[in-house]
């Protein structure tokens, strides 16, 4: 079972200066159409070779388009050992349809 967090939360906590890790898994293409500041850029097929960028000590939230993709990468993740890893439900959709930033990904 993959831990999920909305958006609302996930803002509030980024708010609150929390040590949360954000990760983008998107394509570049679809990360050129804009991510949520400060996240890492970190394509889905780059992470079983770039796992070990991502701590383990400190929460990890994954996402992806609508939050399908990031859910799959965080329970692979889940069976590498990773205990702190969260999906973002409904994905950058979800983020964007609330109103929270989006930046041009760096």
């Amino acid at each position: 079972m993959v831990n999920e967090i909305e958006s609302e939360p996930l803002r509030q906590r980024l708010l609150d200066g929390e040590d949360v890790l954000l990760v983008d898994i998107r394509t570049p293409a679809e990360m050129a159409q804009g991510v949520i500041p400060g996240a890492l850029q970190m394509p889905m097929h780059l992470i079983p070779v770039r796992m070990n960028e991502l701590p383990k000590d400190r929460d990890v939230v994954l996402y992806c388009r609508s939050g399908a993709r990031s859910y799959q990468a965080c329970s692979f993740m889940m069976q590498q050992g990773y205990g702190r890893v969260l999906n973002l439900r409904g994905g950058v959709i979800a983020w964007a349809r609330h109103g929270y930033p989006i930046v041009d990904a760096a």
